[in-house]
């Protein structure tokens, strides 16, 4: 342990916009030791996510933002190779947030222990992980969806939002997914069995909408935000709920987000918006994730993973793919050695 050394990503400075390349810093230091109770964790993969944006900005938030100098927050997956744990053995497969580093030392707070011959590490980090609890509970809880109803997410094709539809779908529902570009909606559609994919890059999502939802949507399942969000609100049938799960193409918005504008019909509509936070559903997770292996085995569920090998100094470019809409699933970097 101690000839090794610990390559670390930090976050030099708050980023305008985009994050660009120089709002971090790369250091090195030694492989942490563990203390009583303590294990260390060499990090094989480190999970990129949209939220992982937010962090970056000095606002009020569920979490303190990343701190200057800081390492990077960041979900990761990998192996136990030094332990004073009693539960966490050296071999140990595990999760956490053991942020953008090769090791990490943990008390065991937040880590979970997997097992890779369920799934490998990667489907771990995506539909066994954050990304498929916050589709379940986000659909299921905060949707309160029902057999037979219309579910429309927007980034379907992204980590969470695939797994939204196929859930509908798995639930006896109808599922619209709403993606960029002619793959991307061949995917939702061919593979993972949705019924009408629609590409805003291409179409006019309002007027797809009307096309696809001609008796109004259930369940709206947003990602995104902005002009698709308006369009879905347009769309609401009575009773209907918005899960607000993200929205993306607000992120790296450099002025004050767009609201918007078509909030009224939710009056109309007798219908219900709510933001909501996976962790709140925490006490939940294994029964959760033990039903959706479930369907991963018997090939109702397909969780794809877009992976990504390179070291840590791979970090700020795989990130940025997330705002480009580059990846198709979760996006995940596979950390090599440099």
């Amino acid at each position: 342990m101690t000839e090794q050394s610990n390559r670390q990503l930090r976050l030099a400075q708050r980023p305008t916009g985009e994050p660009a390349d120089e709002i971090w810093q790369f250091t090195t230091e030694d492989v942490p030791e563990p203390g009583d109770g303590e294990f260390v964790v060499a990090i094989s993969h480190l999970s990129l996510d949209p939220a992982m944006r937010g962090w970056l900005d000095d606002r009020p938030s569920y979490l303190p933002p990343v701190g200057i100098g800081e390492v990077m927050r960041a979900l990761g997956a990998g192996r136990v190779v030094a332990s004073r744990h009693q539960d966490f053995p050296e071999g140990t497969h595990v999760t956490g947030t053991f942020g953008a580093q090769e090791f990490a030392v943990s008390d065991g707070r937040g880590v979970t222990r997997v097992d890779t011959g369920l799934a490998p590490l990667t489907t771990h980090l995506g539909a066994l992980g954050m990304t498929g609890m916050t589709a379940y509970f986000g659909l299921f809880d905060v949707g309160a969806m029902a057999d037979g109803e219309t579910v429309v997410v927007s980034g379907a094709a992204g980590a969470v939002g695939s797994v939204v539809g196929q859930l509908a779908k798995i639930k006896g529902g109808r599922a619209i997914g709403i993606a960029g570009g002619p793959e991307k909606c061949a995917w939702l559609t061919e593979e993972l069995g949705f019924d009408v994919a629609i590409d805003y890059k291409a179409e006019k999502v309002s007027r797809a909408l009307r096309e696809a939802c001609p008796d109004g949507i259930d369940v709206y399942f947003d990602n995104v935000g902005g002009e698709i969000l308006d369009a879905a609100l347009a769309r609401l049938r009575r009773g209907a709920r918005v899960p607000i799960c993200g929205g993306i193409s607000q992120y790296n918005a450099e002025g004050r987000p767009t609201g918007p504008a078509n909030y009224l019909n939710l009056i109309a509509a007798r219908a219900r918006m709510e933001g909501f936070l996976v962790f709140d559903y925490a006490a939940r997770f294994p029964a959760a994730a033990a039903e959706m292996a479930g369907w991963i085995a018997d090939g109702r569920l397909v969780s794809r993973e877009h992976v990504v090998e390179g070291d840590l100094t791979a970090f700020p470019e795989t990130f940025r793919m997330l705002f480009r809409g580059a990846n198709t699933g979760k996006l995940v970097l596979q950390i090599t050695e440099g």
